[in-house]
């Protein structure tokens, strides 16, 4: 299996602007530029995706995990804090909260770190990836 997306960039780093699009067509010529990307510009920024990649594949990963273990999850809920600095992603931190019918702590928690050290953007990502778990 192959994805793709693509960018288009017109002008220098900062003053020039560009598009992202996806092969899904999720993304159609989504602005990104300097000031998305390092102010509160609208449009979206290479870390935003990462960190939204990072945050689907991990969740569902975990749901497979649960399946093999024998539990199905109500519901999981995960946010990813992608960390850059100094022109570098530095860390990947998620966090989840789960609704998973009849587990223990332990074992949500076992699966969690499965699911962060098993995950393809985890095995991706040449970075720090730390998570926090908690059941509702």
């Amino acid at each position: 299996m192959i994805r793709n997306a693509s960018a288009v960039w017109n002008g220098s780093g900062k003053e020039g602007k560009g598009t992202l699009s996806t092969q899904s067509g999720v993304l159609q010529e989504t602005q990104y530029s300097f000031n998305t990307r390092f102010a509160d510009g609208v449009g979206t920024n290479p870390e935003e995706l990462v960190a939204a990649a990072h945050a689907g594949c991990f969740t569902m990963k975990l749901s497979f995990v649960l399946g093999e273990a024998g539990f199905t999850a109500d519901s999981l809920d995960t946010k990813c804090e992608i960390t850059f600095e100094n022109g570098a992603i530095t860390k990947s931190h998620l966090i989840v909260k789960g609704s998973v019918p009849g587990i223990s702590k332990e074992k949500f928690e076992e699966s969690v770190k499965n699911a962060e050290e098993n995950c393809p953007i985890s095995k991706l990502l040449k970075t720090e990836i730390s998570s926090e778990a908690s059941l509702a």
